[in-house]
């Protein structure tokens, strides 16, 4: 494969990283939220007003069908991640940051992954055979070997919304020294 096999997470500066709103109240997490929006100098301040609702539903729906798969989750919502780099999302931030962590550190029952971000992959209307699907550390070396990296083929975004495949950490063992708070 071309990428090295570590998980990228992307964050503001100021705020350190996995900072989740899911990890909020939905009060808590609305304000936040209506803060960003009310500054607007960041990707998260562009987002809808259902946009919590959604995701919280598309999280249930990831954990759900990755415990199909055999995943064993520990929390209720996930912490994000990319599998390999991709510098767009440093763009999203005022003072964007990566941290990289091999993924052989996460134990496979903890990780699942989606080709492309969980919203357009669980909400996109096409035929592409990896929307609505959750996939596990073997299945998505798989669907590299077919599809290639979309931070590869698609770093502009013109060939569709699929940008990076995204990694859902569903257990905070291996983050929580990277969890200053």
């Amino acid at each position: 494969m071309t990428f090295r096999q570590y998980l990228y997470h992307y964050y503001e500066q100021a705020n350190g990283p996995f900072r989740n709103l899911s990890s909020q109240t939905p009060e808590q997490a609305e304000g936040i939220l209506n803060k960003l929006r009310a500054e607007q100098q960041v990707f998260a301040g562009r987002r809808s007003d259902q946009y919590l609702m959604i995701r919280r539903e598309l999280e249930q729906q990831a954990r759900d069908m990755f415990i199909e798969k055999g995943g064993k989750p520990t929390n209720s919502y996930p912490h994000y991640m990319t599998l390999g780099a991709c510098d767009w999302l440093t763009s999203w931030y005022k003072q964007g940051r990566e941290l990289q962590i091999e993924w052989n550190a996460f134990d496979e029952q903890s990780i699942s992954f989606t080709y492309g971000d969980l919203f357009p992959t669980m909400r996109y209307q096409d035929d592409k055979p990896y929307r609505r699907q959750v996939y596990t550390k073997e299945e998505i070396l798989g669907l590299i070997g077919q599809y290639g990296l979309p931070q590869e083929w698609n770093k502009d975004g013109a060939k569709g919304p699929e940008r990076y495949i995204e990694v859902q950490i569903w257990d905070d063992s291996v983050l929580k020294p990277y969890m200053i708070y």
